[in-house]
């Protein structure tokens, strides 16, 4: 096992790099491409020779979780695409990075909406006050059945952003105090309002992820550097572990704190910068260094990159940083070769679950920094 690992980590150390933003509708295309579909269905559409991916996946799915679900069912992904002459996918980083937000997003509603709390909610938040389901109960508060963005939590919230002014307004006259948000408020309201007899069409929910490539300087354009200095700084403040829809709440509830001019984004400019946010602290390993040297030692890792007649890496310099993602790629890349010197020395495909991979990255990192020497 030993050897084999150390061959994987040895790709993965010549190849690492930072991960690219990612992007789930190319991710899609990447599923198509690389000829995941012709073994695997997705929720239930597809072929059914493999695993449907689909049901591996909830709104707790990490990259972490991606990598060792990919190292872990690697020698029987490769037997049968072996077997149907289904060739390799070509999976560089930015593949792998795209194809992890595909399946993050098309199972980001199994954690699901609940049509019963997002009705009291709607009351309780009062929204009702000026939102009638089929009427308006004040000037300019369109019907709810009417509301064009339910399909999706992102435009949801930027659509509340865009009538913040007067939202103010109405509150202040009504003595209505801001009505704050969680995550999973918003998806309860978003299945609540899709599911109105008199919502129309019926359409149901969606999730993208986008790369955020101008989430930055919109953060900065839109005077969130102001208070926070930078993206950075609010990045390290927290939001580990949140969603998207997570984010767009708080940012919905931050609206509270700032003055009404400076609440105005024009379509797509919320997502640009959730979707900044959400690929900085969905792709930061929160691995244990600790935990991982000693998964190091129990895998028996240091048996080839600590003996030189090995002719593997040290894994000590080059100042690189692995990722999970990186993990995945390289797979996909040496995975064949791997799986052949296992079988020629009968040796078993090594497996590590969620917490090992993410330890182990985390403790390769620390090893590989120039000042760890």
């Amino acid at each position: 096992m030993n050897r084999i690992l150390a061959v994987f980590l040895a790709s993965a150390f010549a190849a690492c790099a930072a991960t690219p933003a990612a992007d789930s509708t190319r991710g899609a295309a990447v599923f198509q491409s690389q000829s995941c579909i012709q073994c695997h269905a997705l929720n239930g559409i597809g072929p059914k020779i493999g695993p449907d991916l689909g049901r591996l996946v909830d709104r707790g799915f990490t990259p972490a979780s991606f990598a060792s679900t990919m190292w872990n069912h690697a020698p029987t992904m490769l037997a049968a695409m072996r077997e149907r002459n289904v060739p390799l996918p070509v999976m560089d980083e930015q593949a792998a990075a795209d194809l992890f937000a595909f399946f993050y997003a098309t199972r980001f509603f199994e954690e699901p909406g609940d049509a019963g709390r997002g009705k009291r909610l709607f009351t309780a938040r009062a929204c009702a006050n000026c939102h009638g389901i089929n009427d308006s109960k004040v000037p300019a508060a369109k019907p709810a059945s009417q509301w064009t963005a339910l399909t999706d939590p992102i435009a949801m919230i930027e659509a509340m952003w865009d009538h913040a002014l007067n939202m103010h307004d109405e509150m202040a006259r009504q003595k209505i105090v801001w009505p704050e948000l969680s995550g999973q408020d918003v998806a309860d309201l978003l299945v609540y309002l899709r599911n109105l007899p008199s919502t129309s069409p019926k359409r149901p929910g969606v999730f993208q992820t986008t790369p955020g490539v101008n989430g930055k300087a919109l953060f900065d354009a839109k005077g969130c550097a102001q208070c926070h200095k930078s993206a950075d700084e609010f990045l390290a403040a927290g939001l580990p572990g949140q969603t998207l829809t997570d984010i767009a709440a708080e940012m919905w509830n931050h609206g509270r704190e700032m003055a009404p001019a400076q609440l105005h984004f024009e379509p797509g400019e919320m997502r640009e910068i959730a979707g900044y946010i959400w690929s900085r602290r969905m792709f930061e390993n929160s691995g244990n260094p600790a935990r991982g040297k000693a998964t190091f030692a129990a895998k028996t890792c240091a048996a080839c990159h600590n003996n030189p007649a090995s002719g593997t890496p040290t894994l000590d310099s080059g100042g690189r940083e692995y990722t999970d993602i990186t993990m995945v790629s390289v797979l996909w890349r040496h995975g064949p070769a791997m799986l052949g010197r296992a079988q020629e020395k009968i040796q078993p495909w090594p497996r590590l679950d969620t917490r090992e991979m993410s330890d182990i990255i985390a403790y390769l990192n620390v090893r590989a920094a120039p000042n760890a020497r």
